[in-house]
């Protein structure tokens, strides 16, 4: 594989090369990373084109064979879900007004699958697991208990279902019976095993008994959510089956609460349930600390700027703390951790090791995995790719407190579905920040864009919309009345800041396309990826209140500065370096 060049002037090659070992934390094998030392005046920095050897790749790690793109992140160990299924669920594991109903010939094609794969008897397709069997019939029965009229099933969905099931209940488990005809009313062949199905020891009994009621369009409280959680994570490393509870169980709650559309609790629920799986959250010595939700499974088609942000904050007092994954589905795309990873920084940081990152006068921005924070969410991701669509953790990781500030702190979020921007801002409230923001960037990530709005677009939220709030002292929003605490929402025009109308860099899953055009724009090439860091620095700024940031041209000057200057290549370099030496 080519390696990522750093064409600049002021930065020369040092002619020294090391390789170190780079544990994939995937398999927790070691896998070469040739590191190359720069000089940037009498400062050495390693790895800014950290070039993985993908020779030496090849021959021993299967999971990261072209690390440049990122549906080269995804553990190969991880089963694959069957397709024919998983297509399906695309269209009927969604909202009451989302679902697409099968065609005849398409639900019989399904049940059919189904139908093969209990009896082992299909061939040329991975076998349907248990997850996508919860899912799939967990998203079947919330459509015949509780949608409406037109996204209900079809006619071709009633006699696919009528032609298969007295066959799929002679070969199919009890639970997925369970989920497929819990009150033994729904398919037309009676049968008792839904009604009586209990489920097997003490966590599975708590989690039926609740999955009774959102399989009937219900919701739960607070503590029920939270239990079942606790009960049930995490799952077995390198499995999908718990301990503790059936998948199809597990997986059919968490899609059918999404379908469902979570209420308030039980999105807190999930968003509060392991805030102390590693103990209480340490405490940075910062003035301002800045949380960043990007969404986790990443971007496919546009260049993802908030690494790069990050950097530019840090380099006037404004920390940030960036967290996610390596690869997570239902996109699979670029993710900060990625692209971390491609260039060498240590992407295994405790929140511990981060609180030091982010006080550190030369760095001021860190980056937690959630394998290292929230082990018991990470654990999941298996069966999050046979669920197909987003669960309501989905959203609810987007609002952590990995670790706290000394100062003020804000969160910032990105949203592409509209309707979930206030339980967003309800989660940051509920966190006590200062002040709280959510924006609809491309791909629903955080990336405001300087292209132009399409004459023919929806009349839903465009992009670069943002809603929040910001308080107007030091008590925490959590903690004052209304007249304390200020909302807003604004439709930010690039246009009327300045900005000439762009297109927005194309990265199509390359992780290293994505890193060469935000290391160009920190160089000062000005152009398309500059102005998107730039608008995205100063914009948050003025929107979350921060100091010296009234004035949204000082704000957007005060980022170029730290562009300009080279202050803010020289802390994403320092990052890069530092985060391979911090201990906890």
């Amino acid at each position: 594989m080519k390696a990522l060049l750093y064409p600049d002037p002021l930065i020369s090659p040092v002619p020294i090369t090391k390789t170190r070992p780079f544990l994939n934390p995937q398999t927790s094998v070691r896998i070469p990373i040739k590191r190359v030392d720069y000089w940037v005046g009498k400062s050495s920095y390693s790895a800014i084109n950290a070039v993985l050897d993908s020779a030496s790749i090849d021959e021993q790690e299967p999971d990261i064979k072209n690390p440049s793109l990122s549906t080269s992140y995804r553990n190969s160990e991880l089963p694959k879900p069957n397709q024919t299924v998983l297509e399906a669920q695309t269209k009927v594991c969604t909202g009451p007004t989302q679902t697409r109903p099968l065609t005849e010939e398409h639900a019989f094609k399904v049940l059919d699958t189904i139908l093969k794969s209990a009896k082992g008897e299909l061939k040329d397709e991975e076998p349907v697991s248990k997850a996508q069997l919860g899912a799939f019939f967990s998203a079947m029965t919330i459509r015949a208990n509780a949608f409406p009229e037109p996204t209900q099933w079809s006619e071709g969905e009633r006699r696919a279902m009528n032609h298969y099931w007295p066959q799929l209940i002679r070969v199919l488990p009890q639970d997925t019976i369970f989920i497929a005809d819990p009150e033994g009313s729904i398919m037309g062949v009676g049968s008792s095993i839904g009604p009586q199905f209990v489920g097997n020891g003490t966590a599975e009994m708590r989690l039926v008994g609740a999955l009774r009621e959102v399989l009937a369009g219900g919701h739960l409280g607070y503590e029920e959510v939270q239990g079942v959680l606790k009960d049930v994570l995490p799952l077995k490393a390198g499995e999908m089956e718990s301990s503790s509870a059936s998948e199809s169980l597990f997986s059919a709650f968490m899609i059918g609460q999404r379908m469902n559309r979570e209420t308030d609790r039980e999105l807190k629920a999930y968003c509060l349930a392991f805030d102390n799986e590693l103990g209480p959250a340490p405490v940075a010595d910062v003035n301002s600390l800045t949380h960043y939700g990007e969404p986790y499974d990443g971007n496919t088609r546009y260049f993802r700027s908030t690494l790069f942000v990050a950097a530019v904050r840090s380099c006037y007092g404004e920390s940030c703390l960036l967290h996610g994954v390596d690869w997570m589905p239902p996109k699979g795309g670029i993710t900060e951790e990625q692209m971390l990873m491609f260039m060498g920084a240590n992407t295994h940081l405790t929140p511990s090791q981060a609180k030091k990152l982010l006080e550190d006068d030369e760095v001021g921005f860190a980056y937690i995995s959630q394998r290292e924070a929230r082990p018991s969410l990470y654990s999941l991701i298996g069966l999050r790719e046979h669920i197909k669509k987003r669960p309501p953790l989905a959203t609810a990781e987007k609002v952590q407190q990995i670790v706290r500030a000394r100062g003020k702190e804000a969160i910032v979020a990105g949203f592409y579905h509209e309707g979930y921007e206030e339980p967003l801002l309800m989660l940051m409230r509920r966190r006590g920040v200062h002040a709280g923001l959510v924006v609809k960037g491309e791909e629903g990530a955080l990336s405001m864009t300087t292209r132009l709005r399409t004459a023919n677009a929806s009349k839903r939220f465009p992009v670069n919309y943002c809603s929040g709030f910001r308080s107007v002292n030091l008590a925490p929003a959590c903690a004052v009345d209304g007249v304390s605490r200020e909302s807003f929402n604004i439709e930010v025009n690039a246009k009327d800041y300045g900005f000439a109308p762009t297109d927005t860099p194309r990265t199509d899953r390359s992780v290293a396309k994505n890193i060469e055009l935000g290391l160009a724009a920190l160089r000062g090439e000005k152009g398309p990826t500059y102005d998107r860091i730039v608008l995205n620095a100063g914009m948050i700024d003025h929107l979350l209140g921060s100091d010296g940031a009234q004035d949204i041209s000082a704000a957007f000057d005060r980022a170029r500065e730290a562009i300009d200057s080279g202050k803010a290549l020289t802390r994403f370099l320092n990052y890069i370096k530092t985060s391979n030496k911090v201990i906890s």
